[in-house]
């Protein structure tokens, strides 16, 4: 049964939007004097919508639409609009908010407009719970070589991390920057052959290049390989690019002070920092990078 917070600090108004609303039997129905009281409320108990008066005292509409969608995502408002407040209406809409009924059209639309909301935003939550019960992730990519692919790559996989719950934000945001470097180097030092010694020396060159390759043969025809398995005790990623490797050996040591500034191992550093397993292939044309759930209290 939906939970309908209503939220106005006219006793009256709330009142007679709570009944339009509970002429649907599957509604159920709660009440709030304004914003404040009404984040207290939801603090206590899950509601799945929210229905509010823009003119409040203590915490206003525009303000509660603000605090909703930061603490409760989820959780779609509805306004209630009354002459005058149409602008703050928009902002509120901007914001945020799902919908919108002016007050004297109240018995007309509201429940019609609730119901519709709660149609949409209840298949992302049935989602979301759907997505609490994945086990493990697995997907190959290939991609061409575009770096507007990486960080879409990137936050894919990152959200796959999360929802199967492998880690929290900072473990997310580790792997995200891990597997951003290792794709940045098949990209430009694998498929592309640029050195890492040019873009020490000229950003504008290094760049410029990577246009031209990236047009050119044989490097346009090369793809990048990522595979991806994720569960809720480790994350392993393969990623392997069709240039002509590199001797692994030959990497230099990124925690050397000496190297330390040097753009060429920075990448490394965080690779072998932010992950608990990098490995390459003899080739040295693929890395296999491995994050594992922390014991807890780590």
């Amino acid at each position: 049964m939906p939970s309908v917070l209503v939220v106005d600090d006219s006793a009256m108004d709330r009142r007679l939007a709570g009944a339009f609303l509970e002429k649907d039997p599957q509604f159920s129905v709660a009440y709030a004097g304004h914003g404040a009281e009404a984040m207290a409320s939801m603090q206590k108990t899950p509601h799945d919508l929210v229905v509010t008066d823009l003119i409040m005292p203590e915490m206003d509409g525009l303000q509660l639409v603000s605090a909703v969608r930061e603490k409760f995502p989820l959780v779609p408002v509805i306004l209630m609009t009354s002459l005058g407040s149409e602008e703050i209406a928009v902002k509120a809409l901007h914001q945020g908010a799902a919908s919108y009924v002016p007050k004297k059209y109240l018995g007309r639309d509201l429940l019609d407009t609730a119901r519709r909301v709660l149609a949409v935003t209840g298949h992302k939550l049935s989602q979301v719970k759907l997505m609490e019960c994945l086990t493990e992730a697995t997907a190959t990519f290939v991609l061409h070589n575009d770096r507007a692919l990486i960080p879409a790559l990137v936050g894919h996989l990152q959200d796959r991390v999360s929802q199967i719950g492998l880690g929290d934000e900072v473990d997310r945001m580790q792997i995200g920057v891990a597997l951003e470097e290792a794709l940045t180097n098949s990209l430009y030092h694998g498929n592309l052959e640029i050195s890492s010694e040019l873009r020490e020396k000229d950003f504008a060159t290094y760049y410029a290049t990577y246009e031209d390759r990236s047009r050119q043969s044989p490097y346009a025809g090369r793809k990048i390989y990522v595979d991806a398995r994720i569960t809720r005790d480790e994350a392993e990623f393969i990623i392997r690019d069709e240039g002509p490797g590199f001797d692994p050996s030959s990497l230099p040591d990124p925690t050397d002070p000496a190297n330390l500034e040097r753009l060429s191992g920075r990448g490394v550093l965080l690779m072998r920092t932010f992950m608990d397993e990098v490995a390459y292939n003899a080739a040295g044309n693929e890395v296999r990078m491995t994050k594992r759930r922390r014991p807890p209290g780590a």
